[in-house]
């Protein structure tokens, strides 16, 4: 998984770097294959604002979050990122595996 970290309006620490990467390190354990992450850290007065967009098996999904601090905003994009890729598993999960045993009519 490669992370970009990008400021609008805001210079991006080293601190804020690393918390990004260690928040969305978690990501990781819902795709096997690599993909990235693109993150925009901006203020837009009196809140922080933290935007990210995924790009996974030519799918591109984006979540935002505004918050108080930045840490904050950080937090809750990643849980925001966290369901969404959850949500993006369930989809492409073949649903029709049961299907078998249903023409068959073995219900045991």
């Amino acid at each position: 998984m490669r992370i970009e970290t990008h400021g609008q309006q805001i210079e991006v620490t080293g601190a804020l770097r690393d918390y990004v990467e260690t928040k969305l390190a978690r990501l990781k354990r819902h795709f096997d294959q690599p993909f990235d992450v693109r993150t925009l850290l901006s203020l837009d007065k009196p809140d922080h604002k933290a935007e990210a967009t995924v790009t996974v098996s030519g799918r591109v999904l984006h979540a935002d979050a505004a918050a108080v601090d930045m840490y904050a905003a950080i937090d809750l994009l990643a849980d925001k990122l966290d369901r969404l890729l959850m949500k993006h598993k369930e989809k492409i999960v073949d649903h029709h595996r049961g299907e078998s045993l249903a023409r068959n009519g073995d219900f045991a």
